[in-house]
């Protein structure tokens, strides 16, 4: 709309589009709930009161709020395509996410960066992206991709790049390393995004001062409150891995909430379907006493303020008509989502089929030169070092035992509880990988292997035996990337993840199954973890203590440096 036009319907001398009468309005600019009247004209709140309307709706006093906003995410990690999760997140009220495409720049640099911005183009969800930072995450594996500051500077000015993605080398940064402060340069008049687990005092400070604006890797009262005394958002972040909800709500109690707000970081689809999405986090804040307008500004003008989305976030004269209908506030149920205007989702069901994604080209992702991969080892007895993984979390601890040894190999011995785990570079066909052992998932034959790992996504797989491991990690090879489970030397499950080796085609329904299915096939064996093929795709993770694997080697994760298999 023109100016003038917009001041002449906001007046009232024009019939608006839409009228959405006798509502209770979220107002999260003064923090109340009131009565109101809702004129949308051309996608935009007009104003509030009455007005003639094309269309009057009769809202009988169900609640108006605006459409909520999750701050931080990796959409690759619902193992979704955009326009899936766009389908299946915009029923529960989100109407705009702040993606971080960290997972598939990973794999395919600019390329996937790319692919999701063109494949966010036509959904009913607001797509807006923060540029990785560190792409690889560390040196010490192979990723598909390096990401330096002259592949940001394209990217700076597009309208839906925000900032610079959450900065986890914050060592690297303290320390001034010219690549990072050269990073930050590029974007130091948008938003620039933190990741600092346990930084404290002066270093955090030093962070702080680089002009990092937020953190979602808080996970206590402490650790978050101090954040805040050195002028930081925190992210409170509510995933299907990591949760920290509980741990921090107390933060909000007696305090201001302005500079918090809601992420779900990482969320795989069986949550989603079960869970919800923002809806969810807004809805537990409620019930553990968070006042309801508090709650819902922490969805949405919060989140808004702090990316400098100067016209999402609110309900108020000249933003966007994003905005939800909650019939009850107490369970928040939402019966209607409107995207700048238009109904797009009603009692949690869309009214289109998910959009087409834009047409992109992406190169194959899987690229192995199997010739160079042997996964046995000769040994001669000896002391190991083994990965025991800690149930429900993405740390390991480093134990020491006698090598399992057999003919002069070393193998696995499920008796024990020790497996082989096995890293296999897939971007390159560079012949690299390295074997490892673990503790703790508890197969007893067979093998699990995926693309999925993070952060460079190669091919990880454990199993008790070389020969099913083997078969494994092809299998997943010869899908374009995904998720498989073999026994006897046969694949007998899969779940197929045909974008750069992390995402699906298909629907949500079709994950969701899939990943019952690798998740079954792998209980079947004798794992008796909760989320086996989440937990695997954490070994691989060297920033996170204590022993990792990569495809370069065995990594200690304490003293950063990669340590020898055998002892002795």
């Amino acid at each position: 709309m023109e100016l003038a036009h917009k001041i002449e319907i906001a007046l009232g001398k024009y019939p608006v589009d839409l009228l959405l009468k006798n509502g209770r309005l979220m107002n999260v600019f003064s923090g109340e709930i009131h009565d109101a009247s809702v004129a949308v004209h051309e996608g935009i709140i007009a104003g509030f009161g009455d007005y003639d309307a094309q269309v009057t709706i009769d809202l009988g006093g169900a609640y108006i709020a605006p459409g909520f906003i999750d701050g931080h995410l990796h959409i690759e990690s619902s193992m979704l395509s955009i326009p899936e999760f766009a389908a299946n997140v915009a029923p529960h009220g989100t109407t705009a996410v702040v993606a971080d495409p960290h997972e598939i720049a990973n794999v395919l640099g600019v390329d996937g960066i790319r692919y999701m911005l063109d494949s966010s183009a036509n959904v009913p969800l607001r797509v807006f992206i923060m540029f990785p930072s560190c792409v690889p995450a560390t040196p010490f594996e192979t990723s598909g991709a390096v990401l330096t500051h002259y592949d940001m500077e394209p990217f700076r000015d597009r309208e839906r790049v925000l900032g610079l993605a959450e900065m986890m080398n914050f060592p690297g940064l303290i320390a001034g390393d010219p690549e990072i402060l050269a990073k930050i340069k590029v974007f130091h008049k948008k938003a620039l995004d933190g990741h600092c687990p346990g930084c404290t005092g002066k270093a955090l400070a030093a962070y702080a001062s680089a002009g990092i604006g937020s953190d979602h890797e808080s996970t206590s009262l402490a650790e978050a409150l101090e954040k805040l005394r050195n002028g930081m958002r925190v992210m409170i972040r509510e995933g299907s891995a990591a949760k920290n909800l509980d741990e921090l709500l107390p933060i909000l109690n007696g305090r201001d909430s302005r500079n918090c707000f809601f992420v779900t970081d990482d969320l795989d689809p069986r949550d989603i379907v079960e869970k919800g999405h923002i809806d969810n986090l807004v809805r537990t804040a409620i019930a553990k006493g968070v006042a309801p307008a508090r709650a819902i500004q922490m969805a949405t003008l919060n989140t808004a303020q702090y990316f400098g989305l100067k016209r999402l976030g609110a309900l108020a004269p000249g933003y966007l008509a994003d905005l939800l209908i909650v019939d009850d506030l107490e369970k928040l149920t939402i019966s209607r989502v409107y995207q700048a205007g238009h109904l797009v989702a009603e009692n949690g069901r869309m009214l289109a089929p998910p959009a087409s994604a834009e047409e992109t080209k992406l190169r194959g992702s899987v690229n192995v030169d199997w010739s160079k991969i042997d996964l046995s080892i000769q040994v001669h007895g000896g002391s190991a070092r083994i990965i025991q993984v800690v149930p429900g979390q993405i740390v390991t601890k480093s134990i020491v035992e006698p090598a399992p040894v057999q003919d002069g190999k070393l193998v696995a011995d499920p008796g024990r509880d020790i497996l082989k785990i096995a890293v296999i570079e897939r971007h390159h066909a560079t012949g690299n990988f390295s074997v490892g052992l673990i503790r703790g998932f508890g197969l007893k034959s067979g093998a699990i292997a995926s693309t999925v790992a993070h952060d460079a996504h190669n091919i990880i797989v454990v199993g008790a035996s070389d020969r099913d491991m083997l078969a494994a990690a092809r299998g997943a090879a010869d899908m374009g990337g995904g998720m498989t489970v073999t026994d006897n030397g046969q694949v007998v499950a899969k779940l197929p993840l045909q974008i750069a080796g992390l995402m699906s085609q298909g629907s949500i329904t079709e994950v969701s199954a899939g990943l019952e299915d690798v998740v079954r096939a792998a209980r079947s064996l004798g794992c008796a973890l909760e989320a086996p093929f989440a937990t695997l795709s954490f070994m691989a993770l060297t920033p996170i203590p204590e022993l990792k694997l990569t495809d370069q080697g065995l990594f200690d994760s304490v003293n950063f440096t990669f340590v020898p298999l055998l002892e002795g």
